[in-house]
């Protein structure tokens, strides 16, 4: 039986008079493949940042399995934003160590899960590159290595492949799908219903920061008495979709925090990649 890892309980999300979310409650258990679905404004990316704890609920509790809060053990989390927020002056491999040592994990420790997904990823020749000039598709690789190098309990990837060609998105997916394999948790937010049915086993449709069904593909259909998850998605999204929020709010003190995590200067200049 699957382990509850990560509990969202009665969560809301407010950013002054605009509710991002509104009342939301999941279990996430072990061993399985999640999909947020939605388009944009739907939520899903307020509710992932809330997962990871970069954003605190207004309302509401997050919290892993042992009680407590997310936003206390990020060590147990790996996370790839939309912006993978890299070090241009850095190589690929020197941005994934700066990461773990942040974990207190040691190189070497690192350096054996980094080139294990590196092989699977075809990055292994690439590690010692300068990310500067890195295609998005390298870049999104580095950020998925970079998460993974200190061992999450929980992946949590917030569109892993926008803006990617056709082979680097099939490569992204064939490693959730290899991390599914060997007991993995991922937390998937896409847009794009043909590809979360293709990785996820368990789909969550958000729609204007409310959670209209979750479930497996073959119940959505079921509960919508349709043939197809896009006819499944129509019906239960047919209400105009509200502008997203996220672009035009002012950041909250934890986005910053995560911000500086991953981008703050140093001597170096970082390049995000939006």
């Amino acid at each position: 039986m699957n382990e509850n890892l990560l509990h969202l309980t009665d969560v809301s999300k407010s950013f002054g008079e605009v509710n991002a979310i509104e009342h939301v409650s999941l279990d996430i258990k072990d061993r399985s493949v999640i999909g947020l679905v939605g388009g944009n404004g739907a939520g899903k990316t307020t509710l992932l940042r809330m997962m990871a704890g970069i954003y605190k609920p207004t309302t509401g509790r997050v919290y892993l399995k042992d009680g407590q809060n997310v936003d206390q053990m990020r060590s147990l989390l790996g996370v790839v934003p939309e912006s993978t927020g890299l070090y241009s002056k850095l190589t690929a491999w020197e941005n994934i160590r700066f990461h773990s040592r942040i974990h207190g994990i040691e190189d070497s420790v690192a350096w054996s899960r980094t080139i294990r997904f590196a092989e699977l990823l075809d990055m292994q020749d690439s590690l010692h590159r300068y990310t500067e000039g890195f295609s998005r598709g390298m870049k999104q690789k580095t950020a998925l290595l970079r998460a993974l190098a200190h061992g999450p309990s929980i992946l949590l990837l917030d569109e892993p492949t926008a803006g990617l060609d056709v082979t680097s998105a099939r490569i992204v997916r064939k490693l959730v799908q290899r991390l599914k394999e060997e007991g993995g948790t991922v937390i998937y937010s896409t847009h794009h219903l043909a590809e979360a049915e293709q990785v996820c086993d368990r789909i969550i449709i958000v729609h204007n920061g409310t959670i209209r069904a979750d479930g497996k593909p073959e119940e959505l259909l079921q509960l919508t008495n349709t043939h197809s998850l896009e006819e499944a998605y129509v019906s239960l999204t047919s209400e105009v979709a509200r502008p997203r929020q996220e672009d035009s709010i002012k950041t909250s003190k934890f986005a910053l925090l995560w911000r500086r995590l991953f981008t703050r200067r140093h001597a170096y200049e970082v390049n995000e990649d939006e």
